[in-house]
């Protein structure tokens, strides 16, 4: 690789695309759904007085889900650009990538049960 490839320019522009990425994401309703429940959650935890341990466990839980959700949106991005038109595949393609969202959202659910429910 050439140095330039190091540079600190090409760094800060990998973080610019990086934030327009995360941008786009919060553009659709599921997303932002996700983030009303990210913002329920953390005041929550801040409610509740939780400890380190289990700040970690949420936070993960969050950035879980919110990057199941981002690779959710870039493979319907991407699978719109390959076939337009209604497709079969593509339909199976998306539904995989949205039941991966569904999983890791149910799974964050049950952890954020196991963390307040003896806290409540």
């Amino acid at each position: 690789m050439d140095k330039a490839s190091f540079s600190m320019k090409a760094r800060i522009r990998s973080f610019k695309y990086a934030f327009n990425g995360i941008s786009l994401i919060f553009r659709h309703h599921n997303a932002i759904i996700h983030l009303i429940a990210a913002g329920v959650v953390i005041t929550m935890s801040l409610i509740c007085g939780l400890n380190s341990t289990e700040w970690c466990i949420v936070l993960l839980c969050i950035g879980f889900v919110i990057s199941a959700e981002g690779i959710n949106t870039s493979i319907e991005y991407l699978a719109d650009i390959v076939s337009p038109e209604f497709d079969q595949r593509i339909k199976k393609v998306k539904d995989v990538a949205a039941a991966s969202v569904l999983i890791s959202a149910i799974i964050s659910f049950a952890i954020g049960l196991i963390i307040f429910l003896p806290k409540l």
